[in-house]
C-alpha cells in the first residue's frame, strides 16, 4: 500500500516538474509576443502590460513569412509523400519477401541512423554539384534539391519502422487477397494497408517533422527565393535591431500546423510506435 502511494506521490512530482518545464517557456513566449517590443527589451514580468496584437500583424511584412510558410509546406509534404510512398513498397518486399541480401539491406537501411545528419552534408552538397553538371537538372538552392535531402533522413527509419508493422499483419490477408484474384500490389493496397494505417500515420508525422524543422540543410541548399521557415526566422534579427516580439508571434504561427497535426493523429501515432516498436 505504502510503495503504491509512494508511486503515485513520485508521478506527480515527475510530472508536474516535466510540465514546469514545457509550460514555462511557453507561457514565456506567448506573452514576449503580445508585448511592444520596448517591454520586451526592458524588465522581464510575468504579465504584459500593454497587451498588443501588433507583432502577429507586422511580422508578416518584416520579413516575407508567408514565402518561407510555403516553402517549408511545399518542401514538407512532398518529402514526406515521397518518404512514406516509396517506404511502403520497400517495407511490404521486406516484410513479405525472402531475398538475396535482404539482412545486408535492413542493416544498412538501420545502419543509417547512427550517424549524425551533419556527415551528409558536404557528400550531398558535392553530389548535388557533380549531379548538376552532368545532367543540367539544378538542385542546390531549389526546393526539388531540399525535398530529395530530406527524403534520405525520414525513408530509412520509415522503412525499418513499417516493415516492423507489417510483419504483425497476418499474411493470411495477403493469401486471400490473392486467392480473390488480386495481385502482389493489389494486395497490399486493399488490404495490408488499411490494416496498417496507424503505421503509416506514424511515419508521415515523423517525416513531416522531420523535414519542417531542420535547419542545417536548409541553410545550405536554399536561396532567398526557396528559404524554409527555420531560416527565415533568422532575418527577425538584424544588424541594427531585434524583433524579440516578432520572433515569439512567428514562432507560435509556424507552430500551429504540426501542432494541430499531432493532437488530431496523436492516438494513431502512438499506436504506430508501439505497434512497429515491439514486432
Amino acid at each position: 500500500m505504502h510503495d503504491t502511494t509512494g508511486f503515485k506521490v513520485f508521478r506527480v512530482i515527475t510530472v508536474t516538474v516535466l510540465a514546469v518545464f514545457t509550460l514555462v517557456p511557453l507561457y514565456v513566449m506567448v506573452g514576449s509576443s503580445l508585448k511592444p517590443l520596448g517591454d520586451v527589451r526592458g524588465a522581464f514580468t510575468w504579465w504584459p502590460t500593454n497587451l498588443t496584437v501588433q507583432p502577429f500583424i507586422d511580422m508578416w511584412s518584416t520579413v516575407p513569412l508567408a514565402r518561407y510558410f510555403m516553402n517549408s509546406l511545399i518542401v514538407s509534404t512532398a518529402a514526406t509523400i515521397a518518404s512514406v510512398t516509396i517506404a511502403i513498397f520497400a517495407a511490404y518486399a521486406v516484410s513479405r519477401h525472402r531475398f538475396k541480401g535482404r539482412g545486408v539491406f535492413t542493416t544498412t537501411v538501420l545502419s543509417t541512423q547512427m550517424f549524425p545528419g551533419v556527415l551528409f552534408l558536404l557528400p550531398l552538397f558535392v553530389i548535388f554539384v557533380n549531379f548538376t553538371q552532368t545532367f543540367g537538372v539544378q538542385l542546390i538552392g531549389t526546393r526539388l534539391g531540399l525535398i530529395i535531402t530530406y527524403l534520405t533522413f525520414s525513408l530509412p527509419f520509415a522503412i525499418w519502422m513499417l516493415a516492423g508493422y507489417f510483419d504483425g499483419i497476418p499474411r493470411e490477408l495477403d493469401e486471400a487477397a490473392r486467392v480473390d484474384g488480386c495481385s502482389h500490389i493489389g494486395a497490399l493496397l486493399r488490404v495490408v494497408l488499411p490494416a496498417a494505417r496507424p503505421g503509416v500515420i506514424a511515419v508521415s508525422i515523423y517525416a513531416f517533422m522531420t523535414a519542417w524543422g531542420e535547419v542545417l540543410f536548409a541553410s545550405v541548399l536554399t536561396n532567398d527565393a526557396n528559404r524554409t521557415l527555420s531560416i527565415g526566422l533568422r532575418e527577425y534579427s538584424t544588424q541594427i535591431n531585434v524583433y524579440w516580439n516578432q520572433v515569439m508571434a512567428a514562432s507560435l504561427v509556424v507552430s500551429v500546423p504540426v501542432v494541430i497535426g499531432f493532437l488530431l493523429l496523436q492516438k494513431q501515432f502512438v499506436a504506430g510506435l508501439t505497434s512497429g516498436s515491439v514486432k
